[in-house]
């Protein structure tokens, strides 16, 4: 693997992943999208509550993914775990869409906001 530093703490974990195939980033952690000038960086998770796997919630909950999108300008968004209509942004041709979130909560585990790790997909509109 090669890291390329692309500023504000952010590693490309790999020289690039091509579009339409899912990849996985850790917080502060980039990646390059190839035949694109675009690099996405998974800066943080707010917010996260969603329902533990060893609960009964009558809700789903919610995570907040935050991303930080650059080539064709620079943009930040948030993606949701608990809602369809917001898991996934587009920033100027693609689209951008969050597949899973994990470690998933559990009860009497909190997570550590290092531990997070976002599956994502990138692809042409």
């Amino acid at each position: 693997m090669c890291a390329v530093s692309i500023g504000c703490g952010a590693n490309v974990t790999s020289p690039s992943t091509p579009l339409d195939e899912p990849f996985t980033l850790g917080v502060n952690e980039a990646i390059a999208v190839s035949g694109t000038s675009m690099v996405i960086e998974f800066t943080s998770v707010t917010g996260d509550s969603r329902c533990p796997a060893d609960a009964v919630c009558i809700q789903g909950g919610d995570a907040v993914v935050h991303i930080r999108v650059t080539g064709g300008g620079t943009s930040t968004y948030e993606l949701h775990t608990g809602d369809n209509s917001r898991a996934a942004v587009v920033h100027g041709l693609y689209r951008i869409a969050l597949m899973q979130l994990q470690p998933y909560p559990f009860s009497a585990q909190p997570i550590s906001p290092n531990d997070y790790r976002a599956t994502l997909t990138a692809t042409r509109l």
